[in-house]
């Protein structure tokens, strides 16, 4: 512990350059899993939100949502076999506000049940985002495909689709604004996955996937994190091997009066915790600050369980990063490092 500390004392330039590097790129780290978090919920709130159990679409539908059609017979058989399972659609569409304007939405209806919400006939209940749009309860929307007018009756929080604000619409106005009889899907919370004829089930994570914007979306921003935390761990090889080069003979020296290749290893393993959790705790502070800050309207969600997590990735890679650096040391023969090195 001695020997580490002096070390960093002695070469502080060089540690506060390490520091300096690994906070920079925790904090970038923590922002994109930020963004990707925050991404993830503006796309997929409304199936987010659910709780853990089974989707049921067509087996012809390809795993695309937008195909699938739930027979009426299968569907009835479903809901009165599971316990609180319910069919619904999605359909992103449009409507127009009293002024006129076209606002982007996601149309959601289902049966009956209290995972989504349940309107009559020529109502909607909105996303709350949509109050920054200017609009209210009360307020009368219309649909190029729908004869009728829908009227607000009130807003839900966090409910998106495919970055789009949900509206929940009636089953009856839902029919007649796409022309068709059967759901798309089925829900059914908790339990495994049951068969049914010409049925194929997913897990929440599984129907995610299948949503396209979701799975690309998430797939090329947790692979630049991931890449950020081995960038990371090969930081910490390459900074403690350049050091370990030009101590070979100190460490021969130590060698020769009796100190053990655990200990230098004690000392490399110290120096790499040091830096880092001081470098960490930096980086969360900044990053939970942002995540208080940022803008209404930017999709960005830091999690302290998210972000406790990545902590202990970064600690895990620096440590195999100053182990895998610390491997010549095992190979120093005092005599050879002296004649060798220089202090």
């Amino acid at each position: 512990m001695n020997l580490a500390w002096k070390e960093i004392k002695k070469y502080k330039v060089k540690f506060l350059i390490l520091g300096s590097i690994v906070f920079l790129v925790s904090l970038l780290t923590f922002i994109i899993s930020g963004l990707a978090n925050g991404l993830s919920q503006d796309n997929a709130a409304l199936i987010k939100d659910l709780p853990e159990g089974q989707f049921y679409m067509n087996k012809d539908a390809d795993e695309s949502y937008n195909l699938s059609r739930i027979d009426s017979r299968i569907q009835d058989e479903i809901l009165n076999q599971q316990k609180d399972a319910v069919a619904f659609s999605i359909q992103m569409g449009f409507v127009n506000d009293e002024a006129g304007k076209q606002q982007s939405i996601a149309f959601v209806t289902s049966t009956a049940s209290t995972l989504f919400a349940n309107v009559k006939h020529e109502e909607v209940i909105l996303d709350s985002s949509l109050k920054d749009k200017g609009i209210q309860v009360g307020d009368t929307l219309t649909n190029n495909q729908f004869n009728g007018k829908f009227v607000v009756k009130g807003f839900v929080e966090q409910k998106k689709f495919s970055h789009a604000p949900v509206a929940y619409i009636s089953i009856e106005d839902y029919k007649e604004m796409y022309r068709v009889e059967e759901m798309q899907l089925v829900f059914t919370p908790g339990g495994d996955a049951s068969q049914f004829t010409g049925l194929q089930s997913f897990s929440n994570k599984d129907f995610l996937n299948t949503i396209p914007s979701y799975s690309a979306e998430q797939m090329s921003l947790n692979m630049i994190v991931w890449f950020l935390v081995v960038i990371s761990g090969m930081l910490f090889a390459i900074f403690f091997y350049m050091m370990n080069v030009q101590k070979i003979g100190l460490y021969g020296i130590l060698k020769a009066i009796g100190l053990k290749t655990s200990r230098l290893f004690k000392m490399i393993w110290t120096q790499m915790v040091v830096i880092t959790i001081i470098s960490l705790v930096l980086s969360i502070i900044l990053s939970q600050i942002f995540n208080a800050i940022a803008p209404k309207g930017m999709p960005f969600s830091l999690t302290l369980e998210t972000t406790m997590q990545l902590s202990l990735v970064f600690l895990i890679i620096g440590f195999i990063g100053a182990t895998i650096s610390g491997m010549q040391i095992k190979k120093i023969e005092p005599l050879q490092a002296i004649q060798q090195g220089e202090i």
